[in-house]
């Protein structure tokens, strides 16, 4: 009997691209996890100021008298994360084009929700921070960790449903856009006209590519970098170029599933044809026709799909965790720790994400269902709603990019709200999580 290594028998099974995002999100969740933790241990250590040293290090890009020059922070933060909003760009499209937000009926529930996690955090946070040097932070609560919060949910099997698993990815992406759009609406310092007017032009090309069918991802990856650099010239956070610019990558395949199978058919009954030599090496021929079934293989599969594929695991295993190793890292004073946590920046974000966070999408939840306007996710109960609202209290990915926009360059502000974060990221988590599995049915 042949035996298989695990990982021969994870290739053999076939996943759809939803169990694909949910395995990369959970991924993504455990090592954000550990990095977060080692980035607080060296911001305590010994080795604070190295740390510390490495991510403020400039890195200059220099072509003649033109020239970028950031801090290796800043680059992670505006370079490394479009490619994250990007790879989100691309998720939310697949939900709406042909995921639960593509169903009206199914898709009203946690898009309400959404609605309301989002809403009330940061009308909390505004009251407790009101005419206050925080006041401009009210979006930081606003926001839902999405892979904290399904590896969560993930990790508790079978005790919750796959339509509250469901439930909460639709209500993360529509959580995701509604912190896009905040970002570019409301933390933009400063717009200059002629670098948003070259993003205009290069996004329409990347249409104008979409219109005409060209389904080669090159080109629009070469015009998607011009269109980040013009973005980030422009004043507008350059991460919402990644966003716009996923909007532009075809949905639709270049090839037909019928005319797929049928060419394939003839293409492999070709192969056959041709005899096998005695020491198993295969006719010129033959290779040139699994070329030929791999070109066909690309184009029945849709770009936008391929590439979401693709960065899953590059954006899983790299970017997020080097994100949370250059951001989560705070000097801590445990013996100041208490008044930290009770300064108004802090309280704002703690109250927003924990309390705001409940309150939205099971407050709003429960209306809709008690109105008719939706219905409850299949095989869930309310007290398990419950319980998912406080996992959406989860902030920690968004909510310290948001921090980070917020207050640009002021430290002691930007300490209180991390602070704030990883309190209530952590409370939030652990608490949905004993809810889930231990009380609620």
């Amino acid at each position: 009997m042949k035996i298989y290594a695990p990982w021969e028998k994870a290739f053999k099974k076939v996943s759809t691209p939803f169990e694909q995002f949910l395995h990369a999100q959970t991924t993504s969740g455990l090592i954000l996890m550990g990095m977060t933790v080692i980035a607080l241990i060296l911001a305590n250590s010994p080795f604070a100021e190295v740390y510390s040293h490495i991510f403020h290090t400039k890195i200059d890009f220099n072509v003649g008298s033109w020239g970028l020059s950031h801090t290796l922070h800043h680059w992670i933060n505006d370079g490394l994360m479009a490619i994250f909003f990007f790879m989100v760009g691309l998720e939310i499209k697949r939900e709406i084009l042909v995921g639960e937000l593509s169903n009206i009926k199914v898709a009203i529930l946690p898009i309400l929700a959404a609605i309301g996690g989002m809403i009330m955090p940061a009308l909390i946070y505004a009251f407790i921070n009101k005419d206050s040097a925080g006041a401009s932070g009210w979006g930081i609560p606003m926001a839902t960790d999405i892979a904290f919060a399904i590896s969560a949910l993930v990790l508790l099997g079978k005790r919750v449903s796959p339509a509250l698993v469901t439930f909460l990815v639709a209500l993360a992406i529509v959580d995701d856009l509604g912190a896009v759009l905040v970002i570019a609406f409301f933390y933009t310092q400063e717009i200059h006209m002629l670098p948003l007017a070259l993003a205009g032009i290069s996004f329409l090309i990347m249409i104008a590519f979409n219109r005409f069918g060209i389904h080669a991802v090159l080109p629009y990856f070469i015009i998607g970098i011009g269109m980040w650099f013009f973005m980030l010239e422009s004043g507008i956070h350059a991460t919402i170029a990644g966003v716009i610019a996923a909007m532009s990558i075809p949905s639709k395949p270049k090839c037909t599933p019928v005319d797929f199978t049928a060419h394939t058919k003839n293409l492999l009954d070709e192969y056959d044809n041709y005899p096998v030599a005695t020491d198993h090496t295969m006719h010129e021929k033959q290779k040139a026709i699994l070329l030929n079934i791999q070109d066909r293989i690309d184009s029945v599969n849709s770009p936008s799909a391929r590439l979401e594929h693709v960065l899953h695991l590059p954006v899983s295993l790299f970017i997020i965790p080097i994100f949370a190793l250059a951001n989560a890292g705070i000097a801590i004073n445990f013996s100041s720790i208490g008044d930290t946590i009770f300064q108004n920046i802090s309280l704002g974000v703690i109250s927003g994400l924990i309390l705001g966070k409940v309150i939205g999408i099971a407050g709003t939840s429960f209306i809709a269902i008690k109105l008719g306007i939706a219905k409850l996710p299949q095989d869930s109960s309310m007290s398990q709603l419950f319980g998912v609202a406080f996992l959406g209290g989860i902030g920690f990915t968004m909510s310290i990019f948001v921090a980070d926009l917020a207050f640009v360059g002021n430290e002691a502000l930007i300490f209180q709200a991390k602070i704030g974060i990883l309190f209530a990221s952590l409370f939030a988590g652990l608490f949905g999580y004993i809810w889930l599995r231990y009380i609620a049915k």
